[in-house]
């Protein structure tokens, strides 16, 4: 491989990088690797790999915002001319739109983007026209579309936002999963039931302060209760006042139940309801707790995971969860119904309907016998489809055909 071409693989922000790292020791050997993204404290996360490539920090904002977006637009394509990458990558919403314009703008030969997710098909008026805008602005200005998943590359065709031939790396999934890692056989690092009811309650907006001291949490594992385990923002868009209603119900039917909610908070950003966020801090059986650098024991403690979303690209919660040995309830959106095989590894509701979710979540606590044979799928279904070693060698593949190698 000719190690003189040069990439660049961009980001909205440098958190968005996690999906790269991984890949950057095999990209390493055959190119070489610029890493774009905003400034930001996230750029740590990356300190295992920084000294393998070149990182370039432009400030791109994730909101739409005309005059900073064009100071960034002209940063990249100065940059962009200046770097004379033979491709730019880009994956995340703002990135993608500036990315994609700029290396056009400056003639960078191979212009990938990578939809991990559209926010269009579940907006409404006017934001859903200037979304659907921006996203044909970022087709149109890239040589090539990666969607991650078969319902975003039905999106993108039914609602016209390209005619370009796009396809799918494999079964989807952008960044796959370390099987060795996430294996429910491993031994966690939990505590026992001591006669506590839960942990005490977290349910606040995140300082870098208490983020740190959250790391230092155990979960607790309590085998004399169904424990159902949410992953994701604590944010109105990823169903959690659906899925706290529906908890509500069912505890009041079966006190032995318990929900563990693993996420930040963004209160500036589709906040939860008011009477949600009142049932998160009072009630005994939920336990809020932030925002987790390392899920596993807390998926380890649990017996079912639940994805209540209203839209996802291709959730990686999903498939952690699955790779974990958990049965799952997922609503009916893009990414998780790929993932979850009706009746073979979980089930699937309709989305934004807590009904149906309390239904699904009561089947679970009473058939031990369903759940339990869900589970026996859940972890041979992930391996056959997202193991990260065929998923990064679909990617290389595709490099390899679209540079020339």
């Amino acid at each position: 491989m000719d190690k003189t071409i040069k990439i660049i693989r961009a980001c909205t922000v440098p958190a968005s990088l996690g999906f790269v790292k991984g890949m950057i020791p095999d990209l390493v050997k055959k190119y070489e690797v610029v890493l774009l993204s905003s400034p930001g404290a996230n750029w740590k996360e990356l300190d295992e790999v920084i000294h393998l490539v070149r990182c370039k920090k432009i400030n791109m904002s994730r909101r739409i915002d005309i005059w900073s977006d064009l100071k960034s637009l002209y940063r990249l394509w100065r940059m962009f001319r200046r770097e004379r990458p033979r491709m730019v990558h880009s994956m995340t919403p703002k990135a993608g739109l500036l990315c994609m314009l700029a290396s056009r703008l400056a003639g960078v030969p191979v212009r990938i983007h990578t939809f991990t997710g559209l926010v269009f098909p579940t907006s409404t008026g006017l934001k859903r026209r200037v979304l659907m805008a921006t996203d044909k602005i970022t087709c149109a200005a890239a040589t090539h579309i990666i969607p991650e998943g078969e319902g975003v590359r039905r999106d993108l065709l039914e609602n016209g936002i390209t005619k370009k031939d796009i396809h799918v790396l494999g079964y989807g999934n952008c960044q796959g999963i370390d099987l060795d890692r996430f294996n429910p056989e491993l031994h966690y690092d939990v505590d026992e039931y001591s006669g506590a009811e839960s942990l005490p309650k977290l349910f606040e907006e995140e300082s870098p302060e208490e983020f740190a001291k959250n790391q230092y949490l155990k979960p607790v594992s309590r085998p004399d209760m169904v424990t159902f385990i949410a992953i994701g923002r604590l944010v109105g868009d990823k169903g959690i006042n659906e899925l706290v209603y529906a908890f509500q119900k069912l505890n009041s039917e079966f006190p032995k139940t318990r929900l563990i909610l693993l996420g930040p908070t963004e209160s500036g950003i589709d906040p939860l309801k008011q009477e949600t966020m009142e049932t998160i801090r009072s009630h005994r059986h939920i336990e809020a707790v932030g925002l987790q650098y390392d899920i596993r024991p807390w998926l380890s403690v649990s017996d079912c995971a639940v994805l209540a979303s209203y839209r996802e690209g291709f959730p990686n919660a999903v498939i952690e969860a699955g790779a974990m040995g958990l049965p799952q309830i997922v609503t009916d959106i893009n990414g998780a119904n790929e993932i979850i095989v009706e009746g073979e590894n979980g089930t699937i509701v309709p989305p934004r309907d807590a009904e149906a979710l309390f239904d699904a979540m009561k089947r679970m606590v009473e058939d031990s016998e369903w759940r339990q044979r869900l589970a026996l799928k859940a972890r041979q279904m992930v391996a056959s489809r997202y193991d990260q070693h065929y998923v990064r060698r679909c990617l290389y593949e595709f490099y390899d055909k679209v540079l020339g190698n």
